[in-house]
This record gives C-alpha cells, sequence and structure tokens, in this order.
C-alpha cells in the first residue's frame, strides 16, 4: 500500500509539474503578445483577412486558421495581440498532451522530461507568438495521438469513443493543414510494421474512426471541389519540383542545419543519433516503435523534398510531438540525465533570448538578431503614407499594390481607412498571367477599377512592369521605413492612368521586360 501511495504521489507532481510549466509558459507567452511593439507579419494579416469571411477553405490554407481568428477577435478586437491570441493557448494543449502520450507509453518522469522539451523548442517558441497553422495543426495531431496511444486499453463505449476521438481530432488536423497527412502515413507504416498494432483495430473500430474523419474533413473536400483544388494545388506548387534546378546539395545542408535550431541542437542530435544506434543494434521497445512511426516520416520526406528542390525549416513539424517524447524516453533510458537537463537548460535560455527580443526589439538589435524580426516592422508607417497619399488625392477608383505582402498589410492596417464608406478598393495587380495567390484571386486590379488609380510598388522590385500597364503614369514618391539600423523598406507611390495590362508571355506567363524605367 504504502508503495502505490508513494507512486501515486509521485506521478501527480509529475502532473502538477506538467500544469505548472505548461501555464507559466502561457501566462509569460501572452504578456509578451500584449506588450510587444512588433506588428503583424504579412502572412498572419492574411490569415485575419480570411478570418472576415469565414468559408471551407481558402486559396492556400484549410479553414481552422480563419475560424481561430475570428474567434479571438469576436472576443477582444483585431489589435495585433487579439488576432494571434491562440497560439499560445494551441500549444498549452499540445504541452499537456505530450505529457499524457509519455507517461502513457514510459510513465510520468519521462512524460514530464517530453512536455519540459517540447514546450521550450526554440521552434515552439516562435509558433507561440505568432499566429499560422503549424499552432492548431500540432494540437490536433497530438490530440490524435494521445488518443491512439490510449486505445488499445479502452473497453467497451470508451473503445468506440476514443476511436472516433481519433478520427476528428486527424480530421482537425487536416483542416488546420495538409501536413496532418503525416498521421495517417505514420498509422499505415505502424499497422503494417506491428502485428499489436494490428489487433487493436477491428472492423467496427476502425468503421467508427474512418467515419468521424470523414465527417470533420468533407466539408473541405467540397469546398475544394468545387474551387478546382486550388489548396490542394498550392499545396503541391510550395514542392517547387518544376522550374528550378532540381537536386540541390546546398539545399539539403541547409534544411537538416536549421532542425537544429528548430528542434533544438540536443534534441535533434539526440534524435539522429538514437536512429543511427537502432540501425546498429536495433532494439526498441513497442512504446518506441509507435513514436518513430509518427516522428521520423515527416524528417526523411521533407529531408528528400529539400534535397530534391527546397524545404522550409517547419515543413518537418509534424514529427515534432512524438520526437520529443523519444528523445526524452531515450535520454532516461541511456540514464544520459545530464544531457536531459542540458538540453532542457539550452531549450530554456534560447526561450528567454526570444521573449526578451519579442518584448524589446532593441535587445535583438543589441545582440545582433534584428533581422529575424524585420518582417514584424514597419508595416503600419508604409501603410499609413499609402492611405495618407489616397486621401489626399482625388478621383481614384482604386489603390493597387504590386506584392501580397504589401496587400495583407494594407487590408489589415488600412482596415479603417478602405471600410470607410465611398473609400476606393484595395486592389492586386496581377503580374502573371494566371493568380499566384488569394489577393490576385479575390481582389485582382482589372481596367474596369483601373480608371485612376494610386499605385504602391514594393521595395520597387516590380515598379517598372507595373507602371508599363498603364497609359499614363504621373506624381511618382518614394516613402522610406527604417527597420533597424541597417534596414529599410522603401515604397514607391504613384498615379496610374488608364489600367491596360501588356499581353503576358504564353510560356512563362511574365510580363514584357520594360523598355525604361517609369517617367513622370
Amino acid at each position: 500500500m504504502a508503495d502505490n501511495a508513494s507512486s501515486a504521489s509521485g506521478a501527480g507532481a509529475y502532473w502538477r509539474g506538467a500544469l505548472l510549466l505548461a501555464f507559466g509558459l502561457t501566462a509569460v507567452r501572452l504578456t509578451a503578445l500584449f506588450v510587444t511593439p512588433l506588428e503583424l507579419y504579412p502572412d498572419e494579416a492574411q490569415y485575419w483577412l480570411w478570418s472576415r469571411t469565414l468559408d471551407w477553405g481558402y486559396f492556400s490554407k484549410p479553414p481552422m486558421i480563419a475560424w481561430t481568428i475570428w474567434t479571438t477577435t469576436a472576443i477582444g478586437g483585431n489589435s495585433e495581440a487579439w488576432v494571434r491570441l491562440a497560439a499560445p493557448f494551441y500549444h498549452l494543449g499540445v504541452t499537456l498532451a505530450v505529457f499524457g502520450i509519455g507517461r502513457r507509453l514510459y510513465g510520468p518522469a519521462i512524460g514530464f522530461a517530453a512536455c519540459a522539451l517540447y514546450a521550450l523548442m526554440p521552434g515552439v517558441q516562435i509558433s507561440s507568438l505568432a499566429i499560422a497553422t503549424d499552432a492548431a495543426l500540432l494540437f490536433f495531431l497530438s490530440l490524435s495521438l494521445l488518443a491512439y496511444v490510449e486505445l488499445p486499453l479502452a473497453q467497451g463505449r470508451r473503445r468506440l469513443l476514443t476511436a472516433a476521438g481519433f478520427g476528428a481530432a486527424v480530421g482537425l488536423a487536416f483542416l488546420s493543414k495538409y501536413a496532418a497527412v503525416y498521421a495517417l502515413i505514420g498509422l499505415a507504416l505502424h499497422l503494417l510494421i506491428s502485428a499489436d498494432a494490428r489487433r487493436v483495430w477491428d472492423w467496427k473500430t476502425a468503421g467508427v474512426a474512418l467515419g468521424a474523419f470523414l465527417l470533420i474533413l468533407s466539408p473541405n473536400l467540397a469546398w475544394n471541389a468545387a474551387h478546382g483544388f486550388s489548396t490542394v494545388q498550392h499545396t503541391a506548387a510550395n514542392a517547387a519540383w518544376g522550374g528550378r534546378k532540381l537536386f540541390n546539395l546546398p539545399e539539403l545542408g541547409e534544411f537538416l542545419v536549421s532542425q537544429f535550431g528548430v528542434f533544438g541542437p540536443i534534441p535533434f542530435a539526440v534524435l539522429m543519433g538514437g536512429l543511427v544506434l537502432l540501425a546498429v543494434r536495433r532494439r526498441l521497445t513497442d512504446a518506441d516503435l509507435t513514436l518513430l512511426c509518427f516522428s521520423i516520416p515527416p524528417f526523411l520526406i521533407v529531408t528528400t523534398q529539400a534535397f530534391i528542390s527546397r524545404a522550409n525549416a517547419n515543413w518537418s513539424g509534424a514529427g515534432y510531438v512524438a520526437g520529443s517524447i523519444l528523445v526524452a524516453a531515450w535520454l532516461m533510458r541511456w540514464r544520459a540525465k545530464g544531457w536531459l537537463l542540458g538540453a532542457v537548460a539550452s531549450q530554456a535560455v534560447i526561450a528567454t533570448l526570444f521573449l526578451a527580443c519579442v518584448i524589446s526589439p532593441a535587445f535583438s538589435e543589441k545582440i545582433g538578431a534584428a533581422n529575424a524580426f524585420k518582417r514584424a516592422k514597419g508595416w503600419e508607417q508604409t501603410v499609413d503614407a499609402i492611405t495618407a497619399r489616397a486621401g489626399a488625392e482625388r478621383g481614384l477608383t482604386a489603390v493597387a499594390v504590386d506584392d501580397r505582402f504589401l496587400f495583407n498589410a494594407s487590408a489589415y492596417y488600412g482596415r479603417d481607412f478602405f471600410g470607410a464608406v465611398n473609400a476606393p478598393p484595395l486592389k492586386m495587380w496581377v503580374r502573371e498571367a494566371h493568380a499566384q495567390n488569394q489577393a490576385e484571386t479575390t481582389d485582382p486590379l482589372t481596367p474596369a477599377t483601373g480608371a485612376r488609380v494610386l499605385a504602391a510598388s514594393l521595395d520597387l522590385i516590380y515598379r517598372d512592369e507595373l507602371a508599363q500597364d498603364f497609359q499614363a503614369v504621373s506624381g511618382r514618391e518614394i516613402h522610406s521605413v527604417m527597420l533597424d539600423a541597417k534596414r529599410r523598406r522603401r515604397t514607391e507611390l504613384f498615379i496610374g492612368e488608364g489600367y491596360a495590362p501588356l499581353p503576358r508571355d504564353p510560356v512563362t506567363g511574365q510580363p514584357p521586360k520594360p523598355k525604361s524605367a517609369a517617367r513622370d
């Protein structure tokens, strides 16, 4: 009896520690959100813009991100903090789910170590303070994995409810980001390798899980079918297997190095080293096998993608949840507690520095990290210059920009101006023959809206191409915003009259090369 009581007390202590860690970090992150002077990234502004019109899908992403922002801004308004508010809460949920998975597979001590590694992961720090699709994806993937590891012990009605929860969580993960497909790959791999895993599922249990999954996902599938599968096509286009040099060792090396910065230096080294040891010794538990099936495919597939073409550092994020638990379990099993403490401590230092940079951008300049935050600076000032010029002009039929980042920032920071009665509409100049983003699809500049336009060219990259699509150009001015001591963002404003886009190249889809710079 005494041993059981002691064991229960120890498990309770680890659970209380996980709660303290998760809620403490969330409180700190919420504070940072409400005090930071950093502005919305253009992608965040785009998601906010989507949230103004709820739907079952959008040009480049499933709908969960828009639904999330609609919910938080309906409660607190449209300030940056309320747009981002859900991000730390999503990761709060993941942290607690990681503890639950680790406790179920290995015990409460490893569950606590795993949730500490996850909560302090460098990539999670960024994802906790910027609203993007990864936070929701990881939340629902963690719930699906928690249901999956609970299923073997569930009986009767609880078994069917757990199976339904697994299917629903995977469906909600798909509504967050299509990288949720890694959950299905992990499931298929585990069932293929493990006879014990196959014995968990009977036709009734599988049918309930599949039914819940399809019930959640089917509206988004219907939306995609009605819109030419634009989201799926955009996801495939991101792979960039066409139009660029294939098989790139530099891209592969850059991606692998980035994983040390996203997953954490020690945890990623342990994960890779553990795989080598397993290949040599071939010793792993059933729990190890489960987590390997859900953590390794994202890393291997995205690594291959990086070699073939390119890959962003966060594309392997679907493996972070299972990977954190696996690293904690291996370090505890190898009695490498010093390395575990070192991993947690180093992650905590990185998290502290990141929070300090978010709260005080001046600090980021002092430590040479200002460049990492440049995309979250200067947009409001840039948009203010655009709307001030637009307000001073008469007879404008539109305000048009040549960059989707500037369009998204203008939609957010110019929302009061563009939302006013009789304000000229915000439009997106379509550079190529066909739309390449949602702004070009839903709000393209056309001859009907292009009689007299205030045009804005971000960093002057496409200024001359934009100008040559007008019959007359006048009133040029350049607005400059300092982002830090070394970097600035320049935007050229001019009046364009008689929008008549030149024919695009039938092969490349691009406009003809300008003969000369735009002139007053």
